[in-house]
């Protein structure tokens, strides 16, 4: 028996794939999580955030999780690549067929058409399993709780591929797109994220009792519209330009003035 939780965790992973006749690698993160009995945002947070922690612990098990990454995976990497360098419009199915070096019909039977693969690329680029990582095991201080919820922000907007900043401009150009149907149905997680994280604040008399949508708006929209514009500003202004962290460090600043109680 493995006694550590990334023990059970290989474990669960190496009897779920002998079960479904696959590698390792090719198991979904969801199914793994399932079979060690975890949801799949905890499941995330035990790897660090990285998929590459369970095949290293696997590996180091003594099996081998797969050589080859799965068409599945290698789609939603150049799907995003295309996306971040493009635009939305870029990703088709036959694009993303092109640049994984596989077949449509093999597309077309991983995905539910191009909805599905855009989805897919969403769900992996969106924040949400961060933040529901962050909500399971949250702070108890208000001020690092908004410092934590702005650095996930901060990560999932200025990684490459810039996937976030190219999902948000589509959904503003196209409420009813395939980024805004994704975000709609995302909605209630993200609700769920923050009734988890600000509510308890509230309750405490440390938030003043706005509705929530209005204390979500203050605490991230100043620094996403920030981030979101810095790419675009930053070669004019460069020499006056503040460095990320004190931007952070302002707008965290700016919220606990605005809905902080005296």
């Amino acid at each position: 028996m493995w006694g550590s939780m990334l023990d059970d965790i290989v474990r669960a992973a190496v009897d779920v794939a002998r079960q479904r006749g696959q590698d390792v690698a090719e198991v979904p993160l969801p199914v793994i999580a399932a079979a060690a009995g975890l949801s799949r945002s905890t499941l995330i947070r035990r790897l660090g955030g990285r998929r590459e922690t369970l095949d290293e612990a696997v590996r180091a098990a003594g099996v081998d999780p797969g050589g080859r990454v799965p068409v599945r995976e290698r789609a939603i990497t150049a799907a995003a690549e295309l996306m971040a360098a493009r635009g939305l419009s870029a990703v088709t199915l036959s694009a993303v067929a092109t640049a994984v070096g596989c077949s449509l019909p093999t597309l077309h039977a991983t995905f539910d058409r191009r909805d599905g693969l855009l989805h897919a690329v969403f769900d992996r680029y969106l924040p949400i399993d961060e933040l529901e990582a962050l909500a399971g095991d949250p702070p108890e201080a208000l001020e690092e709780t908004v410092e934590a919820v702005q650095r996930t922000l901060i990560t999932a907007l200025t990684r490459q591929p810039r996937v976030f900043p190219a999902m948000l401009a589509d959904a503003f150009g196209r409420s009813d797109g395939p980024t805004g149907r994704s975000l709609l149905a995302w909605a209630p997680r993200l609700m769920r994220v923050f009734q988890t994280l600000l509510v308890p604040h509230v309750r405490a008399g440390r938030l003043r009792p706005l509705p929530l949508p209005l204390l979500i708006q203050l605490l991230i929209s100043p620094l996403v519209t920030h981030l979101l514009l810095r790419p675009v500003l930053e070669p004019a202004l460069a020499a006056s330009m503040p460095e990320v962290e004190q931007v952070r460090a302002e707008f965290s600043a700016a919220f606990l003035r605005a809905a902080a109680m005296e």
